[in-house]
């Protein structure tokens, strides 16, 4: 069963005034990974979606309504981390088996998705990203081994990282979507900091490896007019151009991000010194 929602975008102006409980309801996406259920969230924000699959029975990615397609990927390409047991996506009938951490990219064509766990009893739990695509590319699968990484941050500044890029260029021919994983050390707890802005992209994070009872605080907004929201472990937040994306944990943890807009530079941001930060 596929189950889904539409969130609209917001103007910087209006979020200003949001109070805790309208800004997770704009921008939290707090109801993945639910056994037997395909998750979607459609934002309108490069009409990107996230979502996710847990299938404790084989599950098939249907079509949603916003999407006025004959069949999911009619326009569109997909992202998809495992962040569970070992599963397998089978792709027009070719299957790919990701184990944990593992990533598979599926271009736009691709009529029959099927997600499938090894041991329904303890399934895989797959995060998706999808964004519109205008041509079809090869599908491919990434390892974490196969990852380009990248070793940033330090442990004096309480930010040393490794940045799996997985489904970007130089990787995956893609035409828009890029995902990777970002990794804390453990003594480690702030993320991509400084923090930046990408106006012409919009981005998605969604927070694993959260010990039980620790929390990820993430930091949205404008760079002069920041906000909070307290994450906990397969919780997504979704950052607008005009926001930065930013977070600081109770522990080290884990993250996905993906992006999607008119840009694949990775490089393509405008950096906030931390002192500018309010």
């Amino acid at each position: 069963m596929t189950k889904y929602s539409s969130r609209y975008a917001s103007n910087p102006q209006a979020v200003k005034q949001y109070d805790t409980k309208q800004l997770r309801d704009e921008f939290l996406i707090d109801n993945l990974m639910e056994e037997g259920e395909v998750i979607l969230i459609y934002s309108h924000y490069d009409r990107y979606i996230a979502g996710s699959a847990v299938p404790t029975i084989p599950l098939k990615l249907e079509t949603i309504d916003p999407l006025k397609a004959n069949y999911f990927l009619e326009r569109r390409e997909m992202g998809i981390i495992n962040v569970g047991a070992n599963g397998t996506i089978v792709v027009d009938g070719t299957s790919y088996e990701l184990g944990f951490k593992d990533a598979l990219y599926i271009g736009s064509g691709n009529k029959d998705i099927l997600f499938k766990s090894e041991d329904a009893k303890n399934p895989a739990k797959f995060y998706i990203n999808s964004a519109p695509a205008h041509t079809s590319y090869p599908t491919q699968k990434v390892s974490l081994a196969e990852a380009n990484k990248l070793e940033l941050g330090s442990m004096e500044t309480a930010n040393h990282r490794t940045v799996n890029q997985m489904i970007i260029g130089g990787v995956v021919t893609t035409c828009q979507l890029q995902m990777g994983m970002t990794e804390l050390r453990p003594g480690s707890v702030w993320n991509t900091m400084p923090a930046h802005v990408h106006d012409r992209r919009m981005e998605v994070y969604f927070y694993l490896d959260i010990p039980e009872n620790q929390a990820v605080c993430h930091f949205m907004g404008e760079p002069q007019e920041t906000r909070h929201l307290w994450m906990q472990n397969h919780q997504a937040v979704i950052s607008p151009p005009w926001s930065i994306h930013s977070g600081s944990g109770t522990s080290n943890y884990s993250f996905i991000w993906g992006m999607a807009g008119e840009n694949l530079d990775y490089g393509d941001m405008d950096v906030c010194k931390i002192t500018d930060l309010r």
